[in-house]
């Protein structure tokens, strides 16, 4: 009998070459059935899916996989990073998520991304759609005007990045989102690494860049699912509303009271979102 003190979530390492660089990569996962690969904010990690792990009318469909990327969370940066300057590409970004489920096999993968993670899953759509059953981007958009002058501020040796950090996101949470819940979404990104957290930045303002570039999308080899919270003032509604109006066949949802951290800054009102959206998913042959 198992003990009631113990969540179904199970952590390991995976071993993986990303970059032509032996890298050593913490993942957790809970649940059985389709494999669903959720791709977390930048500067933060997979634990900001803990509550879709523990909900069983989830897990008892779908077999629900976060991995921190390298240098978040529990994976370590890659040997000699102390001499590298950190930036996250589109290109690095796709060979991680798909070095991930070729390394555990899993076939035909849903996954779902959240802000950086909603942003990959546009590229993965348009470049590699045969290899998924389904695609979810939260708070994602072809493109989004930057809302702050200067990422220099976040890595400085004398200002705390990660206090900066979780500042600049507290505004993009909802107000109606529980405090438990905000303080520990904030909590992700003040323990962020130096200089994480602009680096992964720059995938998201300068390397993502899709517009114009999303002709190619075809749903009906891949469904696509946009959901946005209606308090995202990074990605807007309307930003996600445009980019969905260049892709037939896409499913645009604004969600009522959330903003950009969804899964994380108000898990219950979030699955009453991400629930019909899975089973959706679950039906398609």
């Amino acid at each position: 009998m198992a003990d009631p003190g113990l969540e179904p979530i199970v952590g390991r390492y995976l071993r993986l070459t990303l970059q032509s660089r032996p890298h050593r990569l913490y993942f957790e996962e809970a649940g059985q059935g389709i494999p669903l690969v959720c791709l977390h904010t930048a500067g933060s990690d997979g634990r900001q899916f803990r509550h879709l792990m523990t909900d069983e009318a989830i897990t008892r469909h779908f077999r629900v996989l976060a991995f921190d990327m390298p240098r978040h969370g529990k994976s370590l940066p890659p040997v000699g990073w102390q001499d590298d300057e950190y930036r996250l590409t589109a290109a690095g970004y796709v060979e991680m998520i798909r070095s991930f489920c070729q390394a555990l096999s899993l076939e035909r993968p849903v996954v779902l991304g959240c802000s950086i993670g909603g942003k990959i899953v546009l590229h993965l759509a348009r470049d590699h759609a045969p290899e998924f059953r389904a695609l979810i981007g939260l708070e994602a958009a072809d493109y989004q005007a930057p809302w702050y002058d200067d990422t220099g501020w976040l890595h400085r040796p004398d200002v705390h990045g990660g206090e900066v950090s979780a500042a600049l996101m507290s505004g993009l949470i909802a107000p109606q989102s529980p405090s438990e819940a905000r303080w520990e979404t904030l909590w992700g990104y003040m323990q962020g690494g130096s200089g994480v957290f602009k680096g992964d930045l720059y995938f998201y303002r300068v390397d993502s860049d899709l517009r114009g570039q999303l002709g190619g999308v075809d749903t009906a080899r891949c469904p696509l699912y946009l959901l946005t919270g209606e308090y995202d003032f990074s990605c807007t509604p309307d930003d996600t509303a445009r980019t969905a109006a260049q892709i037939p066949g896409v499913k645009l949802t604004v969600m009522e009271g959330l903003g950009h951290f969804p899964m994380s800054e108000n898990p219950d009102r979030f699955r009453r979102y991400i629930l019909p959206v899975l089973d959706e998913i679950r039906a398609l042959k």
